[in-house]
């Protein structure tokens, strides 16, 4: 029971309790000194912003500050396996991010972690292996860059500071001019981004920031999802 840390979806704690108590009585459960475990929930409330709401009732929390209030509960006695359900879920975009990076982080230092999600961005940059469900049975299981080697071909947007050239020549790749300053690129699943950036070099247009215009695990999920007409 000590090796699993449980972020359920719903919020189970006492809402009449002040934050950092809710962290240190949950500590206590598992025979944790008083005195170290206010030491990690210090460490664990500044990691989740929430330190200056740390003597503030749960209930006055709003629902993106519970959801990182029950991922440092589930995180105060040092799991080793760490179970996450919609962990960011009602979250907005810059906390997810922040929450994504910091679960990399743990997962970059031994901690094996579980999660079901319904972003599929957040399984996308999270997840080494995935299992797909579509109506309680599992349609796909495997490793992520598995999955993604699946897609037949990538839709990226170029964006330059200089003004584009209006007729660039296109080798190994589709391209369309979407402004002054931006391209839209569609490979194929056998060609490099880095070909195309030196095709595009070579023509004097310069990429300065690469960005994916959809998402391919989503597109993935859709195929597997898809009911038969």
């Amino acid at each position: 029971k000590s090796l699993i840390g449980l972020m359920p979806q719903e919020f189970n704690f006492n809402f009449f309790e002040p934050v950092e108590e809710i962290l240190i009585n949950q500590a206590g459960f598992h025979g944790i000194k008083k005195s170290t475990a206010k030491a990690r929930s210090e460490i664990l409330l500044k990691k989740m912003e929430l330190w200056d709401k740390r003597l503030d009732m749960a209930k006055s929390l709003s629902g993106g500050m519970k959801r990182r209030l029950m991922l440092a509960r589930a995180l105060i006695h040092q799991p080793k396996i760490l179970i996450l359900d919609e962990p960011t879920a009602g979250v907005d975009v810059e906390i997810r991010r922040s929450m994504w990076a910091y679960l990399k982080e743990l997962n970059s230092e031994g901690m094996t972690i579980i999660l079901t999600t319904h972003y599929l961005e957040e399984a996308e940059s999270l997840c080494r292996n995935i299992a797909i469900l579509n109506e309680g049975e599992v349609v796909e299981q495997t490793s992520m860059k598995k999955l993604l080697a699946k897609v037949s071909h990538q839709v990226l947007i170029l964006e330059s500071s200089s003004v584009l050239p209006k007729n660039i020549a296109q080798e190994k790749f589709t391209c369309e001019r979407l402004d002054d300053y931006s391209l839209q690129v569609v490979l194929e699943a056998d060609t490099n981004i880095t070909d195309v950036l030196q095709n595009l070099s070579n023509q004097g247009v310069s990429v300065d920031h690469v960005r994916s215009a959809q998402n391919r695990l989503e597109t993935l999920f859709l195929c597997l999802t898809a009911k038969d007409d």
